[in-house]
């Protein structure tokens, strides 16, 4: 089979072990061949690809981002974009698309298998967001390197006797900052499923301070948002500007907790924005393992003929399940692990 291959969205650690499973799995067990879509669904538009061979792939396991490129490209948001895709893959004589990424990705993948495109998926996402899968690989990283920044903060917060506020990605979604939190015993984790009061986060440092620990670390995801301001005022925003899923660029929201924090207290405060830093770099083993699994059952999947499914871990195993059961609705932060476990002082 000739096999295509895309990754779109954000960048992740994970996305290469996953096309070098499909690539040299299938070259040696199947004697398929394989091409990629040069940044994800505009690639799959605009007709531009690079051949991969198990040579290209086999040392790539280890090395983050993606080799085949990625963007935000809705082609339902492109002229005659869905046409153009189905022409690319007949021109070039594509038996099947192996499509990764998430909710958008997926989604786009989806409303082109029901106009015919022969398309397995696999979920993609450092939030950990994506419904039907117990996990997405590149979340253990993204929590790793959280980790590991939070504990840095932390000496630092405990020398100065400052509050350091550590913003984690999480558009939707606290998972990131949930479990990166509870592994560096923050006092404070504030995630977008439950809006803030800054009032009684305040109230909760005035006493962990005055009962003797002199210093806290608090997580914001970057979508969390205060019950005091309205969301037109730009809190946790940068202006209106919007992707071409219709995702507003967040931003700022750690900025403003910090400086809350500091007029309402008289406690130096300090941000610190990882951005970025949580998607680039080495993926983790596990991730590396999980989307090699991920990759191997997408291509069993693309011989099975099962198209319109994606590939998902649901109690340690590695299922299929139709795309559309993973898309529309993001998987949300336990709020038993959130209130009960993750809560206030703890750290």
């Amino acid at each position: 089979m000739r096999i295509g291959i895309l990754t779109g969205g954000g960048d992740c650690p994970g996305l290469n072990a996953v096309i070098r499973a499909v690539v040299v799995a299938g070259a040696v067990r199947h004697g398929d061949s394989a091409v990629g879509f040069v940044d994800g669904w505009k690639g799959a538009i605009e007709g531009q690809v690079t051949d991969l061979d198990p040579e290209r792939c086999r040392d790539i396991l280890a090395h983050g981002g993606t080799i085949l490129g990625t963007s935000r490209t809705n082609p339902f948001a492109t002229e005659d974009g869905p046409d153009k895709v189905l022409a690319t893959v007949r021109s070039l004589g594509i038996d099947a698309v192996v499509a990764v990424g998430g909710d958008d990705t997926l989604g786009a993948a989806d409303k082109l298998h029901q106009r015919g495109l022969a398309v397995v998926g696999v979920p993609k996402t450092i939030d950990n967001d994506l419904a039907g899968t117990e996990v997405t690989f590149g979340f253990d990283t993204a929590v790793q390197i959280a980790t590991e920044a939070i504990d840095r903060l932390q000496t630092t917060a405990e020398s100065h006797h400052r509050v350091m506020v550590c913003e984690v990605m999480g558009r939707h979604v606290g998972h990131i900052a949930v479990h990166a939190g509870m592994a560096g015993g923050a006092a404070e984790i504030l995630i977008p499923e439950v809006p803030f009061s800054i009032d009684a986060v305040c109230d909760r440092l005035t006493r962990r301070h005055n009962g003797g620990r002199y210093f806290s670390t608090v997580v914001v995801a970057e979508g969390a948002q205060p019950l005091e301001e309205a969301e037109s005022d730009g809190v946790g925003r940068i202006g209106s500007a919007t992707d071409q899923f219709g995702h507003p660029r967040l931003g700022g929201i750690g900025a403003y907790v910090a400086a809350e924090i500091e007029q309402r207290t008289g406690y130096e405060s300090r941000v610190t924005v990882l951005g970025h830093i949580q998607r680039g770099g080495t993926p983790s083993a596990f991730d590396r393992v999980l989307a090699t699994r991920f990759g191997a059952e997408a291509l069993a999947a693309v011989h099975d003929g099962d198209f319109g499914k994606m590939v998902a871990l649901r109690s340690g195993r590695i299922e299929r399940i139709p795309i559309s059961e993973a898309t529309g609705t993001p998987r949300t932060v336990d709020l038993h692990l959130y209130r009960d476990v993750a809560g206030p002082y703890l750290g």
